[in-house]
C-alpha cells in the first residue's frame, strides 16, 4: 500500500480545508474560473470521503463541522442577503416593524433609524433595499438575536447569525440520523447533506437560513414518524415561519392520516388531518401576530409576489417557454407563463397526493422530492441555496440527482462574473442538460434494478 493510499483521507481533508479557507477569506465571486475550480475540487474530495469512507462515522461528523468552523470569522462573499438580515433585526430591536418600511425610504430622507444604516443599505444593494422584507417571523427572530448581541457591529452580527446556522446544522444532523434509523435506512446517507460543499458554502458560508427551516422540518418529520402528529404540526408550522417553502408539502400529508390501513374510523382520520393542518396554520399565524398590522399583508404579499412574477434567474423550462413567447409574440410572456405553471404544479401535486401511497414516510418524502423538482423546473427563479431542501429530502430516498445538481449549480454563478450581473444562457443550458442527463441515467438504473428484484 502506497503512502498516498494509506493517508488518502487525511490528504482529502487537508485539501478541502485549504479550499474552504480560500473561499471564506480570499475569494472574489466575480472570478468565476477560480470559484468553479475550487468548487469542483471540493466536490471531488467530498465524493471520495463519502462514497467509500475509511473514517469512522463520528470522525466524519467531526470533519463536517470542522469545515463549517473555517467560515466562522469570515464575511459572506458570495451573497449580499445578510445585510438585509442585519437591517431587519436592528429595526425590531429599535421597536420598528420591518414589514412596514423600505430601507430605501430611510436612506433617501437621510433618516438613519439603526446603527450602520448607510453601510447596510450599500451592502444589500438598491434592489433589495427597494422591496419590503419577505422573511417570515421566526427568521426575523434570528435576526433579532444577532441585533441583541451585536447592535453596532456588522461583523459581530455575522458571527451570531453563523453560530445560529451551525447549531441548526447540528440539529439537522441529529434528527436526520434518527429519522434514517427509524426508516431502516443507512445512517451514513446523512453525509450526502452534512458534508456536501454546497451546503457548507451556501448555508454556513453565505448565511442562508434554509438550515433553520430544515431543522424544524426534519424534526417535524421525525416526530410524525414517531406518531406524535401534534408536535410534528407545531414544528412544521415553525419551519414555514422561517421559510414559506414547506407550505408546498401540506397537501401531501393527506394519506398520512386518511388511508385504508389506519386503525381509526374514517371520521377520526379526517378529524386528525384537519387538526394537523389547523395546528400548522395556527402556529404560523400566531408567530406573525407580533408584526400584525393593516398593511403587513399587502406589503408581504407584494414582496413575495415579485419572486413569482418579476424576477428571473437560473430557470430551466421557463426560459424555453419565454423564448417561445419571444418567437411568436415578440415580447416576454412572463405574465402569462407565471399564471399557467402554477396550475401545472397544482395538478401534479394532486396526482402525488391521491395516487401515491404517502402513508409510508419513504414514499411521502419521495413525493415531496418530485413535487418540489416539478415546481423548480417551472419556476422563474432558482437561486443556488434553494437546492438545500431537495438535497436533504433526497438522503431519505434512493435518488442522488439532487446531489449532482448541487455540483453543477455552480454554473449559475457565472452571472456574477459580470458587472452588473448578467446571465450567460449557455452556462444555464449546460447546467440543466447535465442534470437531466444524470437524471435519465439514474432513473434507468433504478428501473433496471427494480425489474431484476421483481423477477
Amino acid at each position: 500500500m502506497s503512502v498516498l493510499s494509506k493517508y488518502k483521507d487525511i490528504v482529502l481533508i487537508f485539501i478541502s480545508a485549504l479550499l474552504y479557507f480560500y473561499i471564506a477569506y480570499a475569494l472574489d465571486r466575480t472570478n468565476f474560473t477560480v470559484l468553479a475550480s475550487l468548487w469542483f475540487g471540493l466536490f471531488a474530495c467530498f465524493y471520495f470521503l463519502v462514497q467509500k469512507p475509511k473514517l469512522s462515522f463520528n470522525n466524519l461528523v467531526g470533519i463536517a463541522f470542522l469545515f463549517r468552523l473555517i467560515f466562522l470569522f469570515s464575511t459572506p462573499n458570495l451573497s449580499q442577503d445578510f445585510y438585509r438580515f442585519i437591517w431587519d433585526g436592528r429595526m425590531i430591536l429599535e421597536g420598528l416593524n420591518p414589514y412596514l418600511s423600505l430601507p430605501e425610504t430611510f436612506i433617501q430622507h437621510i433618516n438613519y433609524p439603526i446603527a450602520e444604516a448607510r453601510e447596510l443599505y450599500a451592502g444589500m444593494g438598491e434592489l433589495n433595499g427597494s422591496h419590503f422584507t419577505n422573511y417570515p417571523p421566526l427568521n426575523q427572530l434570528c435576526f433579532l438575536v444577532a441585533a441583541l448581541f451585536a447592535s453596532k457591529s456588522i461583523f459581530g452580527s455575522v458571527l451570531v447569525l453563523r453560530v445560529i446556522i451551525i447549531l441548526a446544522e447540528f440539529g439537522i444532523f441529529y434528527f436526520g440520523k434518527k429519522l434514517l434509523q427509524a426508516l431502516h435506512l443507512p445512517k451514513h446517507n446523512i453525509f450526502w447533506y452534512v458534508l456536501n460543499p454546497f451546503i457548507i458554502i451556501e448555508l454556513t458560508g453565505n448565511l442562508h437560513f434554509e438550515s433553520v427551516m430544515l431543522f424544524f422540518f426534519i424534526w417535524g418529520m421525525y416526530a410524525l414518524q414517531k406518531r406524535n402528529w401534534i408536535l410534528a404540526a407545531v414544528l412544521i408550522g415553525c419551519s414555514i415561519s422561517v421559510k414559506l417553502l414547506p407550505f408546498f408539502f401540506l397537501p401531501l400529508f393527506f394519506k398520512v392520516f386518511v388511508h385504508k390501513k389506519s386503525n381509526l374510523s374514517l371520521g377520526k382520520q379526517w378529524l386528525q388531518l384537519i387538526l394537523f393542518n389547523f395546528i400548522i396554520l395556527g402556529t404560523v399565524v400566531l408567530l406573525f401576530l407580533p408584526f400584525l398590522s393593516s398593511t403587513l399583508i399587502a406589503n408581504y404579499a407584494n414582496s413575495v409576489g415579485l419572486w413569482f412574477g418579476k424576477f428571473e434567474f437560473n430557470a430551466s423550462f421557463y426560459y424555453l417557454f419565454r423564448e417561445i413567447g419571444y418567437l411568436f409574440r415578440g415580447y416576454n410572456e412572463i405574465g402569462i407563463i407565471t399564471k399557467i405553471t402554477p396550475i401545472l404544479t397544482i395538478l401534479y401535486l394532486i396526482y402525488l397526493t391521491f395516487f401515491r401511497k404517502n402513508n409510508h414516510q419513504v414514499i411521502l418524502l419521495s413525493s415531496m422530492l418530485f413535487g418540489l423538482f416539478f415546481y423548480y423546473f417551472t419556476s422563474t427563479t432558482i437561486h443556488p441555496w434553494y437546492l438545500a431542501t431537495p438535497l436533504l429530502i433526497s438522503v431519505f430516498t434512493k435518488y442522488r440527482f439532487p446531489v449532482f445538481w448541487t455540483l453543477v449549480i455552480i454554473l449559475s454563478y457565472q452571472a456574477y462574473a459580470n458587472t452588473p450581473w448578467q446571465e450567460n444562457l449557455w452556462f444555464v443550458a449546460a447546467e440543466y442538460v447535465l442534470l437531466f442527463a444524470f437524471m435519465i441515467i439514474e432513473f434507468k438504473s433504478h428501473r433496471r434494478k427494480d425489474s431484476i428484484i421483481s423477477a
